[in-house]
């Protein structure tokens, strides 16, 4: 479902955060209603944009790749919000990546057309099945990644099976800790298997990687990895170049959002050297930022010095602002130093950190003295929140939390609510996470 007709589509108390009891509103309507997450109206738990520091990465990161002179497609699967993804499009994105085939349903949908497909897919059925889905779609400008002679076949024979499709562009992922290839002898095969079968309607459009896979608790290891990663990438490409012929628009890609920078560094000189290439990043997560992976991301980023626009090395853990925020009210104080909040692992994403509190409002305003409260540990529909002594703390408070990885915490929401700068709602995104 898109929420380009929000008009359309109505909103009700089924939803996160939409008031108990209140009459169904328009999506659109519900940045009219001056709700706040911490008055005692809203529904809680719910998860909220800062749209304000959501506007402040975007201008971040898209000074950073046009000072590189390079392009980004910024993944989907963080929000899966084709207005957020048409936003990013709107400040200058190459085009929007995705992981798997419902999503680019859902942004095909949507009218948005240029997409990565950075995954592969799976065998014969995976490829009749992407086959029937640009079927619908004869605009679409669809670069998928492969990193096998099958599924360059099973994707060959979908194609030549048909003659209602639009153009399949193919990228030759090499891979380091998850799928890619992993020589150039393996890659070499899958491009003979796609050279052969060239036609106006199935080419190889160029080379990708994944960086972020190749990544240990080491962080000397994992630089020398990715870098390692890119150096075989850089070497592919003029190999691939020399067999497609000089005239031929390519597109390297690969660029996550903690690493781009190893990335930039490492493919900048072979695009240079190709003046028929562009390099695209893929960062996604970077443009939500968070109070966890990410911010510790961004210090190492900062660490080595690779957060340069222009001539300046910036910083980018000033330069981006987490946006994400979950809400949730106390519940219960049943011991000393205790409080139980109902927030749990339906609502917030735990595989990379737990959520952080970071403010207390009580009667729709700010408390202050609320710092040192952690999350010990979640259950189903609960925060366990260890206070520290004499915090004041009453049932009913709510809790300002901030989160850790937003791809695994926005995908429990169906609504994500805007908020302004004294955290009103001003607008709702609504999320397709299938």
């Amino acid at each position: 479902m898109s929420d380009l007709h929000a008009a359309d589509i109505l909103i009700d108390d089924r939803i996160r955060g939409f008031p108990p009891g209140h009459t169904a509103l328009p999506l659109e309507a519900i940045g009219r209603q001056g709700w706040k997450p911490f008055d005692g109206t809203m529904a809680l738990p719910l998860i909220s944009l800062d749209q304000s520091a959501f506007a402040g990465n975007i201008a971040a990161m898209m000074a950073y790749v046009k000072s590189h002179g390079v392009e980004i497609a910024p993944h989907a699967k963080t929000p899966m919000s084709t207005a957020l993804s048409a936003t990013l499009l709107a400040a200058g994105a190459w085009g929007t990546t995705v992981a798997d085939m419902r999503q680019a349903a859902v942004l095909l949908k949507a009218g948005q057309r240029r997409l990565i497909l950075a995954n592969e897919i799976g065998g014969p059925a995976a490829a009749r099945r992407l086959a029937g889905l640009l079927a619908h779609y004869p605009d679409a400008e669809l670069h998928i990644f492969v990193d096998s002679a099958p599924l360059a076949v099973a994707l060959r024979d979908a194609w030549q099976s048909r003659n209602d499709l639009p153009p399949l562009s193919l990228m030759i992922e090499l891979g380091a800790g998850r799928a890619g290839a992993r020589s150039i002898e393996a890659a070499t095969e899958i491009l003979d298997v796609i050279l052969a079968a060239e036609s106006a309607a199935f080419r190889l459009s160029g080379v990708a990687a994944y960086e972020g896979a190749a990544a240990t608790a080491d962080a000397e290891e994992t630089l020398a990895r990715i870098d390692g990663l890119m150096e075989l990438t850089a070497k592919f490409l003029p190999q691939v170049r020399a067999r497609v012929g000089k005239d031929r628009p390519l597109l390297l890609t690969a660029g996550g959002s903690i690493f781009f920078d190893r990335v930039v560094a490492g493919l900048s000189a072979a695009v240079a050297a190709d003046p028929d290439c562009r390099l695209v990043l893929r960062s996604g997560a970077i443009f939500f930022h968070d109070h966890g992976i990410y911010e510790r991301g961004l210090a190492g980023l900062d660490a080595r010095d690779g957060f340069r626009v222009g001539a300046d090395v910036r910083t980018a853990a000033q330069d981006f602002k987490p946006a994400l925020r979950g809400w949730a009210e106390v519940l219960s104080l049943p011991e000393p130093g205790l409080a139980i909040c109902g927030m749990g692992l339906r609502d917030v994403a735990i595989d990379q950190g737990l959520p952080r509190p970071l403010a207390l409002y009580r009667n729709g305003a700010p408390l202050a003295g609320f710092t040192e409260a952690v999350v010990l540990r979640l259950n189903d529909q609960h925060a366990f929140v260890t206070l520290p002594a004499g915090a004041d703390v009453a049932i009913g408070d709510v809790v300002e939390f901030g989160i850790s990885h937003p791809c695994t915490c926005l995908d429990r929401h169906a609504i994500l609510y805007g908020l302004s700068p004294d955290h009103t709602v001003t607008t709702a995104y609504l999320t397709s996470f299938g």
